[in-house]
C-alpha cells in the first residue's frame, strides 16, 4: 500500500538520536512511543524520556506491552543490546531498523538473522551507502567505467576524540572507566561505543567502510589479516581496545580489499575525517572522497567544535528510509539487511582474531 503510514516504536534511544529522527523525518513513518525495560539504569530512562518529550510521544517501561501497537521498531540502545531488542521485536512480528554495529557478539547476530527469517520481517541495519560519493562510485562501477574491479582500498579516519590523549594521564592515575567515559562523551556525540563492554573502532565504525566494500565488490570475504593498536586515546589503552587498525581482505571473486581505520582526534581534520575510497579496475581507477560534495566555511568567531568543511547534498538518512519503505511495500530486501550486517560482524571478528594471533583468519560463515 503506497500511502500506508508505518507506526514506529523507538526501542531505547540511549546512544544517538539520529536514527529515530531519520525515521520520523520520512513521511511514510510515524513515531508512536518510546519503550525500554523497567530494570535499566536510571540514566537510560532519563535519555528515553527526553526523546519522548521532544516528540510528544509516551515513554513505556515495558517493551512487550509497547510492541503490541506498532508496525516496526527503531533500535538504538547500547551496542550489546541491539540484537536482544531486535529479536524480541522480530518474534512479535515487527519490522526492524537497528543502529550499527549490529552486535559485538557474532552469536547474537546469528540469532537475529534466524529470528528475522523465521518470522518473515524486514531488518535494515544503519549504514552510509547512500552518501552521494558512494552512489556515484556504484554507478560508475555498474557502467563499466573502470572495467572489472580488481582491488579496493578505504581510508576511514574519524576525526573525533575519545577522551584524554594517550600518555596524558598522571602517573598512578586509575584506568579510565569505559562506561563513565561514554556517559561523559554523550554531550559532544563521541559516545559511539556506549555500553558496559569496551569496543574498539573496528567494532564501532568498521561496519561503515566494510559495508562500502561489500556493496561495491559484491563478493564474500574469504580471508582476513589485520593489525590493531591503541595509538591515540588513553581510554582505549586502559580498556584494551583499538583506535587504529589496518585490515586486508581476500574476496571470493579474486578482488583484494584493504582498510585503514582510526579515531584520530578532533584537531586532525577540517571535517568529520579523511574518508576516501580507491578503486582499481582492469581498465582504469577511481578515487572517491566520501565527503564530497562539500563547502568550506572559515569565519571570524567560528566555534572550535564546528567542522570548517561541511557536507552538502547529503540525503543518506532519507534515502535509507526510502529504501526501507520500498522493502516493506514491495517485499524485497533493504540495502543492508541483518544477514549482510552479520557477515560484516564476522569479518570484524576475524580481523580482531588476526590482530591477536598474527595469522590470516577465515571469517565464520
Amino acid at each position: 500500500m503506497p500511502d500506508h503510514i508505518y507506526r514506529a516504536l523507538v526501542l531505547s534511544v540511549v546512544k544517538h538520536d539520529y536514527l529515530p529522527n531519520a525515521v520520523a523525518a520520512h513521511p511514510r513513518f510515524q513515531l508512536v512511543a518510546v519503550a525500554d525495560d523497567a530494570d535499566r539504569p536510571q540514566w537510560t530512562h532519563d535519555r528515553n524520556q527526553i526523546f519522548a518529550d521532544q516528540h510528544n510521544i509516551p515513554y513505556y517501561r515495558d517493551v512487550e506491552e509497547a510492541l503490541a501497537d506498532c508496525d516496526l521498531v527503531v533500535v538504538s540502545p547500547e551496542a550489546e543490546r541491539h540484537c536482544d531488542l531486535a529479536i524480541r521485536a522480530a518474534k512479535a512480528g515487527k519490522h526492524i531498523v537497528v543502529d550499527k554495529p549490529l552486535s559485538p557478539s557474532l552469536n547474537d547476530c546469528n540469532d537475529l538473522v534466524a529470528a528475522v527469517a523465521e518470522h518473515s520481517v524486514k531488518c535494515l541495519v544503519w549504514n552510509r551507502n547512500f552518501l552521494p560519493a558512494l552512489v556515484e562510485a556504484r554507478h560508475n562501477l555498474n557502467n563499466g567505467a573502470i572495467g572489472e574491479l580488481q582491488a579496493i582500498h578505504c581510508d576511514f579516519y574519524f576525526s573525533k576524540d575519545a577522551g584524554p590523549p594517550k600518555g596524558s594521564q598522571t602517573p598512578g592515575a586509575p584506568p579510565i572507566d569505559w562506561m563513565e567515559r561514554q556517559l561523559e562523551a554523550h554531550a559532544d556525540g563521541s559516545d559511539g561505543g556506549v555500553g558496559t563492554r569496551p569496543l574498539g573502532e573496528l567494532q564501532i565504525e568498521g561496519i561503515y567502510p566494510l559495508a562500502y566494500i561489500r556493496m561495491l565488490v559484491n563478493s564474500p570475504v574469504q580471508r582476513v589479516f589485520a593489525r590493531t593498536a591503541s595509538h591515540f586515546h588513553q581510554a582505549n589503552v586502559d580498556n584494551g581496545v583499538d583506535d587504529l587498525a589496518t585490515v586486508s581482505l581476500e574476496m571470493a571473486n579474486g578482488c583484494v580489499g584493504t582498510l585503514s581505520l582510526g579515531r584520530i582526534g578532533a584537531a586532525s581534520h577540517p571535517n568529520i575525517g579523511e574518508i576516501k575510497l580507491h578503486l582499481l579496475g582492469s581498465e582504469g581507477s577511481l578515487v572517491i572522497s566520501e565527503a564530497r560534495p562539500e563547502v568550506a566555511v572559515y569565519a571570524r568567531d567560528q566555534p572550535p567544535t564546528e567542522f570548517k568543511h561541511q557536507r552538502i547534498a547529503d540525503e543518506n538518512n532519507y534515502l535509507l528510509m526510502q529504501n526501507f519503505v520500498e522493502a516493506l511495500d514491495l517485499d524485497c530486501e533493504p540495502i543492508l539487511n541483518a544477514a549482510g550486517a552479520r557477515d560484516i560482524a564476522a569479518t570484524v571478528q576475524a580481523a580482531l582474531e588476526s590482530a591477536h594471533s598474527g595469522n590470516a583468519i577465515e571469517p565464520i560463515g
